[in-house]
């Protein structure tokens, strides 16, 4: 009774069964078929490839949300080289809750030379283009926080040869804190002294043929610095056509957060806009000659997060991509050979031709049923 009912079932399983074998001896094998399924097989191979090294790949993916964050200080990173004495020129920031915060909290001043070397001029260029690329095409700057912290140093190297000539320039380096708010860091000719109504430079001691702003920004950033990351800033050069020039920097500081599979961290993006004029009170253009960069702070943040294909999407792909190339070129084969059977008459309408029928006698009946002949192939 038992063997009767395990019979039954497996009858019954094989009924279901939706993958009949056929026997070889009911197959018949073509050159045409041959070859189609040798273009198959090969289509499928390189597809297959193709969408493995996508799924070895990861993209950046941006979201946007409210920065809620107002308390904590923002840092500002900057290496700045002016073309004057350090003791004629001081920094300093001054934002809009009128507070000011001095350069001797946390920047150098250390005397240097303003010309580079051949070897610092080739590394600011290269710097330069790498930049321009950057602002043109967004995928580098995804490559850039891919490659954070792994990436070759942005800082400007030594000089390897010695200097022959006096020191001409200052350079201004390291960092500050500052409130959330939108402000205003500067360096100007004359040393910062507080004021009530905000602050002041001692620059009426400095005579005005000293004045010379050319400057070079090796780095500007802010929050804390990511190395191999690259700045809107970062290689400019500019060169002073006057003694009394202002230039002017306006900075828009957009929070982030930054997510990868190698690190976190919490940086700071920027998009910047360049001015520059001649200080000239009669012709009305009015101002203060110096280097200015007013900031202002995004009240969107940006989190920026590293993201991969799914093993489970990778492999539905991999059988989409196979189980539609065998299907497509399936029909196709069979759409061509009922094409190749159309132009070889077996359903033209020429193909029936009448045969005429000889009587027993040896005389032809034109009465006779007409014999069909099939067509050729």
């Amino acid at each position: 009774m038992r063997r009767l009912n395990k019979r039954k079932a497996l009858n019954l399983v094989k009924e279901l069964d939706a993958f009949p074998k056929i026997p070889e001896s009911y197959i018949e094998t073509s050159t045409s078929g041959g070859t189609v399924s040798i273009i198959a097989f090969t289509t499928i191979a390189v597809l297959s490839i193709m969408e493995f090294f996508v799924y070895q790949d990861t993209w950046m993916k941006y979201d946007y949300e409210v920065d809620k964050d107002f308390s904590s200080k923002l840092r500002i990173n900057l290496d700045i080289t002016v073309s004057m004495k350090c003791h004629y020129i001081g920094a300093d920031v001054l934002d809009l809750a009128e507070t000011m915060v001095a350069a001797s909290e946390g920047l150098k001043y250390e005397p240097t030379v303003f010309e580079l070397s051949s070897r610092q001029r080739m590394w600011q260029r290269t710097l330069q283009k790498i930049r321009r690329k950057v602002q043109e095409e967004h995928s580098l700057q995804d490559l850039l926080f891919k490659s954070a912290f792994r990436g070759s140093p942005t800082a400007l190297p030594p000089r390897e040869d010695k200097l022959s000539y006096p020191h001409d320039a200052c350079r201004i380096h390291g960092h500050l804190y500052v409130n959330k708010v939108a402000g205003n860091f500067h360096i100007t000719v004359g040393k910062a002294i507080p004021h009530p109504r905000g602050h002041a430079h001692m620059a009426a001691l400095v005579s005005h043929d000293v004045y010379n702003f050319s400057h070079r920004i090796d780095h500007y950033s802010f929050g804390e610095p990511i190395p191999g990351i690259i700045n809107p800033l970062d290689g400019t050069e500019k060169i002073a056509i006057d003694h009394n020039q202002m230039f002017q920097y306006f900075i828009t500081i957009v929070p982030t957060k930054l997510n990868t599979y190698k690190f976190t961290a919490e940086t700071h993006q920027y998009s910047v806009t360049e001015r520059e004029r001649v200080i000239d009170h009669a012709a009305g253009s009015h101002g203060v000659s110096g280097i200015f960069m007013k900031y202002d702070i995004s009240s969107l943040m940006v989190t920026v997060t590293e993201q991969h294909m799914p093993l489970g999407q990778f492999l539905v792909r991999l059988c989409g991509i196979i189980g539609g190339i065998f299907s497509t070129t399936g029909m196709l084969h069979g759409f061509v050979g009922f094409l190749v059977d159309v132009v070889c008459c077996r359903f033209k309408l020429g193909a029936y031709k009448p045969k005429a029928a000889t009587a027993l006698d040896g005389h032809i009946n034109n009465h006779s049923v007409p014999i069909l002949d099939d067509c050729e192939h």
